[in-house]
């Protein structure tokens, strides 16, 4: 039996299998019915490792074994086992929520946050700066960042961007406005955008710009802003920097006031 390595690595990626048990695995599909011995040789697998690998992937649902001597095993039908894997990592994820809720009530939670305060203390202004690598893991600190937000939030963004910024961060402005968070949001309006700026009516305040520009500045204190243009970057490659200095993010915040109030006001129209 012959299968890509390139199959193979896929198989490992979407199932979380390594190496042998994705090579057994494919081998017993191949067969159907097989005993550990033949699918050690099919799929190359140093026969005193196939045992464990076949009890590893029967504990995790690919395989059944068969009753009887010589101890063979059965393949899961795939669409089953996908179920199976679904199923499974839903209840890791659940049990991992779960936990880490949990961790919310103990004393491990306000020693973290001791030695977290006692570290900040110690931290030189210039060091509380870094730069941001890829979409997912800009977005990830904009979250956190966001969520903090004590007063404003102020945000310019391109017409994709504030797309991407409803969609993705509606429940945390909903939480921040009955916190009396103010927020505004300044971003190139199109047809699609405006549908989109209903969705925000009542929490945010959004205008028109024709301005080209992505940051975010929340408290006057804190900045993140972005590099790239974000048509012209795939979202790997995009970058932003993240500054915690009252003294530049105010100064932009300031600079936002200004053209602020030039800016068109968008009218949203109601049936």
């Amino acid at each position: 039996m012959i299968v890509k390595d390139e199959f193979l690595s896929k198989l490992r990626r979407y199932f979380s299998l390594n190496l042998y048990e994705v090579k057994i695995w494919t081998a017993l599909l191949s067969r159907g019915v097989s005993t550990a011995g033949e699918l050690s040789d099919i799929a190359n697998v140093p026969r005193s490792r196939s045992y464990d690998v076949l009890e590893s992937l029967e504990k995790k649902g690919f395989v059944i074994m068969k009753i009887g001597k010589p101890i063979k095993y059965i393949a899961v039908p795939p669409k089953e086992v996908v179920e199976r894997v679904k199923k499974n990592v839903r209840q890791e994820a659940d049990s991992s929520i779960k936990l880490l809720d949990n961790l919310k009530e103990t004393e491990i939670i306000d020693e973290l946050n001791s030695l977290h305060t006692q570290g900040v203390e110690l931290v030189e202004p210039a060091d509380l700066s870094a730069s941001l690598k890829g979409r997912h893991n800009l977005y990830n600190h904009l979250d956190m960042t966001i969520r903090n937000a004590e007063k404003t939030i102020t945000i310019m963004t391109t017409s994709q961007g504030f797309l991407r910024k409803v969609e993705g961060f509606k429940p945390i402005f909903e939480q921040l406005k009955k916190r009396g968070v103010k927020i505004r949001i300044a971003a190139p309006m199109t047809k699609e955008t405006e549908n989109a700026a209903k969705q925000l009516q009542g929490i945010a305040e959004v205008k028109h710009t024709a301005a080209s520009a992505r940051f975010t500045v929340v408290d006057g204190k804190e900045i993140v802003f972005m590099i790239m243009d974000d048509q012209e970057v795939h979202p790997t490659y995009d970058i932003g920097i993240w500054i915690n200095t009252p003294f530049f993010s105010s100064a932009i915040e300031n600079l936002f006031e200004i053209a602020w109030k030039s800016m068109k006001e968008l009218k949203v129209k109601t049936k």
